[in-house]
């Protein structure tokens, strides 16, 4: 009986998918497992808050869950996975911005420094300018840039055309360098 209740940890992604859509719930606890913490880096770096990651991340699971089964197998279960975990996170900024936001928003300014120092201010200006950014250009450059996807991967991750991915990362980028500029 208690080998019924235990998943080989051998089982590949694809082997596990099978068996979430078949109602396995061991399988898809094993395949979020997995995958938990870049869903958990998708989320944060699109939300560029760590509360909001976490119910993005929340959110993404109990959609994977609900609409495993329509998982057709174009694409590998991960890719699918981070598409939802980018969906959630995208509509988590959104329900955001339609909250009161609190004041003093504004871009934090380099100062004189140790190294250290700079470094974590520098890390606070690109967290404030990709906060800025619309969410789908924030979306395709998280996936490019912090996650390391291609184009392609991209494309399949957001369901959007190749070009469009690469114009809203081009886009994305420009706008990341005017905002910057607004932080020094």
């Amino acid at each position: 009986m208690l080998a019924e209740l235990v998943l080989p940890r051998e089982l590949t992604d694809e082997e596990l998918a099978q068996r979430c859509m078949r109602g396995d719930r061991l399988a898809f606890n094993e395949l979020a497992r997995r995958h938990q913490q870049r869903m958990y880096s998708i989320c944060r770096r699109i939300t560029c808050d760590e509360q909001d990651a976490k119910d993005a991340l929340q959110e993404a699971l109990i959609a994977a869950w609900r609409h495993v089964r329509n998982f057709e197998g174009r694409a590998h279960i991960g890719t699918w996975l981070y598409r939802v975990a980018t969906n959630a996170a995208i509509d988590e900024v959104r329900r955001k911005a339609r909250r009161p936001a609190p004041s003093g928003d504004m871009a934090p300014r380099r100062t004189d420094s140790s190294a250290v120092e700079d470094t974590v201010s520098d890390r606070m200006a690109v967290d404030w300018a990709m906060a800025k950014l619309p969410p789908q250009f924030r979306a395709a450059i998280v996936l490019r840039e912090y996650c390391g996807l291609s184009y392609r991967t991209i494309a399949e991750v957001r369901d959007i055309p190749i070009d469009t991915v690469k114009s809203q990362i081009s886009r994305g980028r420009q706008a990341l360098v005017e905002l910057l500029k607004l932080s020094q």
